[in-house]
């Protein structure tokens, strides 16, 4: 099967998954603008070359140093529930190989990225200037538990990895009106929405549940 085959039918598996979790999600679809991201944003471009052949599987990937690109389905959950809008100013928690980012990009998002093990950072940008998507993606080494202060307020803020508990400093960071997408769990995981009201109060929302490699560094 071609590359552009197995990427349409990686589609129609998210779609699948997606019809299947509503019961969770309390939604039978995606946004077709999430649709059409997943579906131009080429994921065999963001793994390596070992991998390319199983890059449009419906599952996680292993990318070095422990760590994953999420599973297709999962990223079009979360980037569907942040709710985000061309021109919105994102901040993405856990860079990984850009794929997230990239789908983001192709939405025409402002992305501030923030991976914590430079090698991986050094990769997503890589990936990303081939794909044509580093003109709206800003990436950086550091500890995303603290978000970026100096970007902030962010429309929406997505977090790729498990903590233990809502960091102040991204509830912070979030405009009010924002949305917040984050996985909370040490032993058993949910992925957690959060809204911000206009006063400042947030409510929280879980979604369904989830595995993923745990948030790392200093906090």
């Amino acid at each position: 099967m071609s590359i552009a085959a197995s990427q349409r039918q990686m589609v129609e598996e998210v779609l699948t998954d997606a019809a299947k979790t509503a019961v969770y999600t309390g939604r039978k679809t995606l946004s077709a603008e999430v649709v059409a991201a997943i579906s131009r944003v080429d994921r065999h471009r963001f793994v390596s070359k070992e991998l390319v052949q199983l890059a449009c599987l419906n599952r996680p990937l292993p990318i070095g140093y422990e760590q994953t690109i999420s599973q297709p389905f999962i990223v079009a959950l979360m980037t569907d529930l942040l709710g985000v809008h061309p021109g919105d100013k994102v901040l993405e928690v856990g860079t990984g190989s850009g794929y997230q980012t990239a789908i983001l990009a192709e939405m025409g998002m402002q992305i501030y990225s923030v991976e914590i093990i430079d090698a991986l950072a050094k990769l997503a940008a890589a990936h990303l200037k081939a794909t044509g998507y580093s003109r709206d993606a800003h990436i950086r080494t550091g500890d995303g538990y603290y978000g970026w202060p100096e970007a902030s307020p962010f429309d929406a803020i997505i977090v790729t990895a498990a903590a233990s508990h809502l960091p102040p400093a991204l509830i912070e960071q979030l405009k009010p009106g924002g949305r917040l997408v984050i996985p909370l769990g040490v032993v058993f995981q949910s992925l957690m929405l959060l809204e911000k009201k206009e006063d400042g109060s947030v409510v929280t929302r879980d979604v369904l549940p989830v595995r993923f490699v745990p948030l790392t560094g200093g906090h």
